[in-house]
């Protein structure tokens, strides 16, 4: 049966242009070509909320999709800007109208500022490229998004804001170091919402391409790194997990969802 799949954009059309002209995949790209290593037979639309000053017109159409898959973005949820608020009320209408969500990174920080709950910025620090030491807690070794998958792992990650306080409803399901709350499964209406703040999609190759990309920024503007050598110590050590890692574990939680949609 092919699958009719929904992808919200979580990125501004500049940013995105700005990836383009580095040479880098939209994370709506990643994720497309992350899908279709699993099933090819798969009819995606995409939307941009932040861009789209017309997205509420397209509530009408959110029931014929099998599910939805919510982006990453380098959004910060608490900022308030109009295209923030475009998303979020975006969310609450997916949030009624579709039985099936995963929300990754940003997207399960959209979709629990939606539904009650809050996200501020990270109090331990944040992930650059890989985020270690992932541990599925009791709730989430018996939930089907961790099928299969180790208890202790790494992932791909980039993010400097982390939930804090989970909607009605909600059970976190594993956590590290850095965040508390790494994975969740969320209920609201009769969608079910299986939340990720990392990124199984992407790779660690386009991480160390982003991590170049905003190499800038990460030194004079978020101070994570006091230089370049910083950073290239910091790129070494994720090249070294690339050479351990499989990218069919990597990526599980897409398998598993995937698999959720048609009744497996």
């Amino acid at each position: 049966m092919k699958l009719k799949l929904l992808v919200v954009e979580g990125n501004l059309i500049e940013e995105n242009q700005n990836f383009k002209k580095a040479g880098i995949e939209t994370h709506t790209e990643s994720l497309s070509n992350s899908l279709s290593y699993f099933n090819k037979n798969i009819d995606l639309d995409v939307v941009n909320p932040s861009s789209d000053k017309s997205i509420m017109n397209k509530v009408k159409d959110l029931n014929k999709y099998d599910g939805l898959i919510w982006g990453g973005s380098s959004l910060n949820i608490y900022n308030d800007t109009d295209e923030i608020i475009r998303q979020i009320s975006f969310m609450r209408e997916c949030q009624t109208k579709i039985k099936k969500i995963l929300a990754i990174c940003w997207g399960m920080q959209v979709a629990v500022k939606a539904a009650g709950g809050e996200v501020k910025k990270s109090s331990k620090g944040s992930h650059i490229g890989i985020a270690n030491g992932i541990e599925i807690n009791e709730n989430g070794l018996s939930h089907p998004l961790y099928k299969s998958k180790k208890k202790s792992f790494n992932s791909p990650a980039f993010n400097f804001d982390e939930v804090v306080t989970l909607p009605k409803n909600t059970v976190c399901l594993a956590s590290n170091k850095i965040n508390k709350i790494q994975s969740i499964y969320l209920k609201k209406n009769n969608c079910e919402i299986w939340g990720l703040q990392y990124h199984p999609e992407i790779t660690y190759e386009k991480m160390i391409q982003l991590i170049n990309f905003r190499k800038d920024k990460l030194i004079n503007y978020r101070k994570v790194f006091n230089d370049e050598n910083q950073i290239n110590e910091h790129i070494a050590f994720i090249k070294k997990e690339i050479s351990r890692s499989n990218k069919e574990h990597r990526m599980l939680e897409l398998k598993n969802w995937l698999q959720g949609l048609n009744g497996n």
